[in-house]
């Protein structure tokens, strides 16, 4: 909290001092408050501030200091509104407006923001893909790959590779049957074609 006095009396009159640390009253020239007049003593009187709250002790003065036209004797507590007097000087006591706690915002979490700005939640996004029998998810889009810089010959990189595919069983039978068939025509059509030519030639 920021303490003020306001001069009521004086060369100072209508001006305001910021009380923000301890401060020394008097005419001397180390005095932090500096009254030039007789009637001030060198070192007149403290402001304290203690827990934000500010004092004034007077220092053996000659002509006192006062709080409300009751001299002080020992430190005493000032309050806003309360007359401040060194011998002659009068001070009104400011205090500054207690700062107002700034209400706490509450922050959606993100999730639930995507989810208001149309964008699926984790949940509904694994909900929409499919998975099979495996527990692998299915219908996956697969990125498209990065593009090649230019300069660089994919094809002097890029080596087929030779992958026999196994044959299965079925297959091998489909193949030996027609080899068969082959072979079983061949030697009708050889039969045929002696028979043919020893008719001929008889």
């Amino acid at each position: 909290m920021t303490w003020k006095l306001q001069a009521i009396t004086g060369e100072f009159t209508g001006q305001e001092i910021s009380i923000e640390r301890d401060m020394l009253v008097g005419r001397h020239q180390d005095a932090d408050i500096l009254l030039q007049s007789a009637d001030i003593s060198r070192r007149h009187a403290a402001l304290l501030l203690k827990e934000q709250q500010l004092w004034v002790q007077d220092l053996n003065s000659s002509n006192g200091t006062f709080v409300n036209d009751t001299r002080v004797e020992q430190e005493t507590a000032l309050h806003d509104g309360d007359i401040l007097q060194f011998a002659s000087f009068m001070f009104s006591v400011l205090a500054a407006p207690v700062e107002k706690e700034l209400p706490e915002i509450e922050v959606e979490p993100v999730s639930s923001i995507a989810h208001d700005a149309g964008m699926p939640s984790l949940a509904e996004r694994a909900a929409e893909t499919s998975i099979n029998r495996d527990g692998m998810p299915q219908q996956v889009g697969i990125p498209k790959p990065a593009p090649i810089p230019e300069g660089v010959d994919v094809q002097a990189e890029q080596q087929p590779a030779v992958s026999e595919e196994p044959v299965s069983r079925v297959q091998q039978e489909i193949e030996q049957q027609k080899n068969a068939s082959v072979g079983l025509i061949s030697i009708v059509v050889l039969i045929i074609l002696a028979v043919i030519a020893w008719l001929f030639f008889k």
